[in-house]
C-alpha cells in the first residue's frame, strides 16, 4: 500500500521514528512510501504504543480514531487458547483470528428460517412468556387506527387509479403492521429513508390525508411540485426523505445520514426500509459494510414480503427470519447507545399487486393471496388484541372507518380541483442560476405547447 499525500508522508515519518517502522517502509522513486518486506510486517503491526494514537497526531490536525486502533492492540500478539496447544490467535485489525489445523467450511442454516420473534398468536392473543415493550391503551388505539386508515387510503387511491384519476398507485396491503409498528418505536428526530411502501410511517408522524392526496394528484400544494410519480412522498417537516423509484439507492444514503448524526452527537438514528428484492442490489451490500466500518447508528429494515415484483423470495433472497415494534425499539437503543448498525428482517406477505401496473395472479395463485388476506391479516389480529383488552369495539370501528373514508373523499375532491404547478417549475430547484441548456429546453417546450395545445392538459399554467 502506498501513502502518496504530503500530509500522509509526514504522519508516517513521525510514526516511523516513534514506533520503529523504518525497516518496513521505503520511499519509491515516485516519492511514495511502499512496504518492502511483507514477511516481516506481521510481527510489528500490533504495538502497545498504539494505545493512545491521538498523541501521535501531526500538528496539521490529522488524527487517528482511537476507537479503531484499540481493537488491534495485543499483549502479546500471539496467545495460546484453551482448546489446544497448536491453536493460536492473532489480534488482526477488526478482531481476533483463531488459527486451527482443521479445515472447515461453514454451511448455511439447515432450517428454512430461524425462529421468528412475535408477540401475538394467530388469534390476536398474547403469547405466554413473551418479552415485549409494553404498549399503553392510547398508543395501541392510535396504532390500530393508523393501520385501518392505511387500509382505507390504499383502497380509495387504488380505485382512483383504476378510474383514470391518477396515473399510478402502490398499496401496502398485508404490510400495515411493519409501517405503523416501526414508526411507533421511533422518535420524530429519527431520519427515515423509505422505499415506496412505507406511507404509514408518514401517517404516524402527522402527514395529513390532504397532503397524501395533493402528492398523488400532483397539484400546486404538492411538496414535489408535481415532478414525482404518485406515492413518491417526502416531507422535510417529518424527517422523511422523498421516495425514489430506483431500487436500494436510499440504503447508502441512510448510512451517510446516520454517520453525520453520530459526528454531531445527536440522540437519533437513521432508518431505511427496503424489500427483499433490494438486497440483490450492490447498494445494499455496500451500505452494510459502510455502516459497519463507520459504526453508524442506522437501522436497516428489510420487508421480506415473499415477492420481489414477480420473483419469489426463494429465487433471490436468503436470510433468517421478527415482531416489529419491540424489535425496532430495541434496535434503536442499540444503534444510538452502542453506535452499532442493526439489520431487521420483518416477515410479512404482500397481499396486493406490486403496483397498479402489475397483475400478481399471473405468477401466484389467487387462493394463496386470498388466504393471506383473510387468515393472516395483521390488522385484524391486532384489532382482536385491543378488543380483548376492552380498548376497542364495533361502534368505534364503524365510526373510524366511516370518518376516514369521508375525510379522504373530500381531500381527493379538493386535490383534484386544485391548480397544477406551472410549467417553469420543471426547470427550477436544481441550479441557483438556470444554465442556458435548460433555458433552451423550456423555450422549446413552450413553442411545442403553443403549436399543439390539444396534446397538453389545459389545467397546467403555461
Amino acid at each position: 500500500m502506498a501513502f502518496c499525500s504530503k500530509s500522509s508522508r509526514n504522519i508516517i515519518n513521525n510514526l516511523k521514528s516513534k514506533l520503529g517502522l523504518s525497516r518496513l517502509m521505503n520511499r519509491g522513486s515516485d516519492g511514495c512510501l511502499k512496504k518492502t518486506n511483507p514477511d516481516r510486517f506481521l510481527p510489528l503491526i500490533t504495538l502497545p504504543q498504539l494505545r493512545n494514537p491521538d498523541s501521535y497526531s501531526h500538528k496539521t490536525s490529522h488524527s487517528f480514531s482511537s476507537q479503531r486502533f484499540q481493537s488491534t492492540t495485543s499483549e502479546p500478539q500471539f496467545a495460546s487458547v484453551p482448546n489446544g496447544e497448536h491453536n493460536q490467535e492473532l489480534d488482526f485489525p477488526g478482531g481476533k483470528v483463531v488459527f486451527s489445523p482443521e479445515m472447515r467450511f461453514l454451511s448455511e442454516s439447515p432450517c428454512v428460517y430461524n425462529n421468528c420473534y412475535r408477540v401475538l398468536d394467530d388469534n390476536g392473543q398474547l403469547i405466554s412468556n413473551s418479552i415485549f415493550v409494553q404498549v399503553s391503551e392510547k398508543i395501541a388505539v392510535k396504532m390500530y387506527s393508523s393501520m385501518a386508515t392505511l387500509q382505507i387510503l390504499d383502497t380509495i387511491f387504488f380505485e382512483a387509479q383504476r378510474q383514470g384519476r391518477i396515473s399510478f398507485y402502490l398499496t401496502t396491503i398485508g404490510e400495515e403492521a411493519i409501517n405503523i409498528a416501526s414508526a411507533a418505536a421511533l422518535t420524530s428526530d429519527d431520519i427515515v429513508f423509505p422505499q415506496y411502501r412505507e406511507p404509514g410511517v408518514l401517517l404516524w408522524r402527522g402527514f395529513t390525508l390532504q397532503e397524501f392526496a395533493n402528492q398523488c394528484f400532483g397539484n400546486k400544494a404538492d411538496y414535489g411540485k408535481g415532478r414525482q410519480m404518485p406515492i413518491h412522498y417526502g416531507s422535510n417537516k417529518h424527517n422523511y426523505f422523498t421516495v425514489s423509484s430506483t431500487i436500494a439507492t436510499q440504503i447508502p444514503h441512510a448510512v451517510g445520514a446516520a454517520y453525520s448524526l453520530k459526528m454531531d452527537k445527536k440522540d437519533a438514528c437513521a432508518v431505511t426500509y427496503f424489500g427483499d428484492g433490494g438486497t440483490s442490489e450492490g447498494d445494499f451490500h455496500a451500505a452494510l459494510n459502510f455502516a459497519a466500518v463507520t459504526e453508524s447508528p442506522v437501522i436497516f429494515i428489510c420487508r421480506n414480503n415473499g415477492w420481489a415484483i414477480s420473483t419469489p423470495t426463494s429465487d433471490q433472497f436468503r436470510s433468517e427470519g421478527i415482531a416489529v415494534r419491540g424489535a425496532v425499539h430495541a434496535a434503536r437503543e442499540m444503534a444510538i447507545n452502542e453506535h452499532r448498525p442493526v439489520l431487521i428482517e420483518a416477515i410479512t406477505y404482500r397481499v396486493g399487486h406490486h403496483s397498479t401496473s402489475d397483475d400478481s395472479t399471473k405468477y401466484r395463485p389467487a387462493d394463496e393471496i386470498e388466504w393471506w388476506r383473510m387468515a393472516r391479516d395483521p390488522v385484524t389480529r391486532f384489532r382482536k388484541w385491543i378488543e380483548t383488552n376492552g380498548w376497542w369495539g364495533s361502534e368505534a370501528e364503524s365510526q373510524l372507518r366511516s370518518s376516514i373514508r369521508n375525510q379522504l373523499l373530500q381531500a381527493i375532491q379538493i386535490a383534484e380541483r386544485a391548480e397544477k404547478p406551472p410549467v417553469n417549475d420543471l426547470f427550477t430547484d436544481v441550479y441557483d442560476n438556470i444554465p442556458s441548456n435548460l433555458r433552451d429546453q423550456e423555450k422549446l417546450l413552450r413553442e411545442t405547447i403553443n403549436r399543439h395545445p390539444e396534446d397538453y392538459p389545459a389545467d397546467v399554467p403555461f
